[in-house]
């Protein structure tokens, strides 16, 4: 594999599009534009994107400014953080969200090219790197990520996903410039490679893995809490935005906020709300973004976080995207801290929620969450012409996974479901009388 090529390629898309000098704040007179690149189907970020933009909580925010200016909100979507970077460092988007690793490239593009940013918040995380997982094709014989060696795998490099699979694979002991052919494509292309078997495998971020698994277009491979390693996506602002327009700034993360608090307050409506939105199907969206779901979202920038972005600049640098990145300056939370205040530091000592099984009902406003996998599937057993949806977290790992779709263990009285068949079967053999069985066995045992 030409890894310096593709690597080369990518740092092509991230450089300023011709004719773009200038600021992102447009208007004349008192009317003030603010620019917000965000990625509607990277659905951990909603709350500084799609479901930020469909309950307006911005624009209410910059109106009550009462500063002598109107303000516009121009929104932006992307399908990854490369292009955002783009923008901003051509000074045409004053306010960004994007992934771990994007955010380090912006972060080093911002500087080389005069042009700095600042992550001021967070938007969704999960602290063992669940959020990125790698698929392949439903009918795949491929077991385990040793499998992987030789094959082709799509993913879009400098990403998150990127970046798990980079770790994952030196964890199975394959160089992961040598050890596998990587095609460097996008979400969209990667998933039409993977169903028309161009490719073998396919190591994409939220909510991909979950829309083809659900879709009955891929089965998981690897799940990337196996890790466990913190990734999250996160809010990058201009500092030369920032500086001339705080109030601004403060207002968008004032909003976000909001938007937080009403996804937690009302998971299934922000569901319905980002699947209307995107064209998502809801039940996906649930699965990241639901009560119990694989993101947890919180705008405080957590310690955790900002170490294990310090532990990314080496995977980013290997691959000749960056180099080395001042993590500590591009931080930068006295935005957020002013604009929550009394309320940062609560948010910032906040942990997940525990995992939980959880049903949907077909044409119901919540959720039902039960006690463990088993009781779920005595309900579903008994219910299955009512559930729109069910959810189980992983048995090792707590990432949530659609209950039809895991590899489910039975160990004595037991009932445990794995995101993917290498952990069931590592489990399988560390448990005497442990077997893996259908998910139709498994719903049988449990009824």
């Amino acid at each position: 594999m030409k890894r310096t090529a593709v690597a080369l390629s990518t740092v092509a898309l991230l450089l300023p599009l011709s004719g773009c000098g200038g600021s992102a704040e447009a208007g004349s007179g008192n009317t003030v534009t603010v620019t917000v690149g965000y990625q509607s189907k990277t659905i951990n970020t909603v709350t500084a994107g799609t479901l930020l933009r469909s309950l307006g909580s911005f624009e209410q925010q910059l109106n009550a400014l009462h500063d002598d200016h109107t303000y516009k909100v121009d929104w932006q979507d992307y399908a990854t953080g490369a292009p955002i970077t783009a923008q901003m460092t051509a000074g045409k988007i004053d306010i960004g969200s994007m992934g771990d690793f994007p955010l380090l490239i912006n972060a080093a593009r911002g500087k080389q090219l005069g042009r700095p940013t600042r992550l001021v918040s967070v938007t969704g995380y999960n602290l063992r790197g669940g959020l990125n997982t790698v698929v392949t094709a439903p009918d795949s014989k491929l077991g385990s990520l040793e499998d992987l060696r030789g094959k082709k795998v799509s993913t879009s490099i400098g990403s998150a996903a990127d970046g798990t699979l980079v770790r994952a694979l030196q964890r199975a002991g394959i160089d992961p410039d040598k050890g596998i052919e990587k095609l460097n494509q996008q979400p969209a292309v990667g998933a039409s490679a993977l169903s028309a078997g161009s490719t073998d495998a396919l190591s994409q971020f939220v909510a991909w893995p979950g829309l083809l698994a659900f879709q009955g277009k891929a089965k998981a491979l690897y799940d990337g809490a196996e890790l466990n390693l913190p990734t999250f996506h996160g809010v990058t602002a201009r500092e030369d935005f920032a500086k001339k327009r705080p109030a601004v700034l403060e207002a968008f993360l004032k909003a976000q906020a909001e938007a937080t608090d009403y996804l937690h307050d009302h998971p299934v409506a922000a569901a319905e709300k980002v699947a209307k939105a995107t064209g998502l199907p809801a039940e996906v969206v649930y699965l990241y973004n639901g009560a119990h779901g694989i993101a947890t979202f919180d705008p405080a920038i957590k310690p955790k976080l900002v170490s294990a972005l310090k532990k990314d600049v080496s995977i980013l640098k290997s691959a000749k995207l960056t180099g080395d990145v001042d993590v500590d300056s591009f931080v930068d939370d006295r935005y957020v801290r002013k604009a929550l205040g009394p309320d940062y530091a609560e948010r910032l000592a906040s942990t997940p929620a525990p995992a939980a099984s959880e049903v949907w009902p077909k044409g119901a406003a919540e959720t039902r969450t039960f006690k463990s996998p088993a009781e779920l599937l005595s309900h579903v057993a008994k219910h299955k012409a009512g559930i729109r949806a069910a959810y189980v977290p992983d048995a090792s790992t707590g990432t949530l996974w659609f209950a039809d779709k895991a590899v489910w263990v039975t160990d004595g009285s037991e009932l445990l479901p794995f995101v993917a068949p290498s952990t069931a079967k590592a489990y399988v053999a560390e448990h005497v009388g442990a077997r893996v069985i259908t998910y139709a066995a498994a719903l049988e045992r449990a009824s």
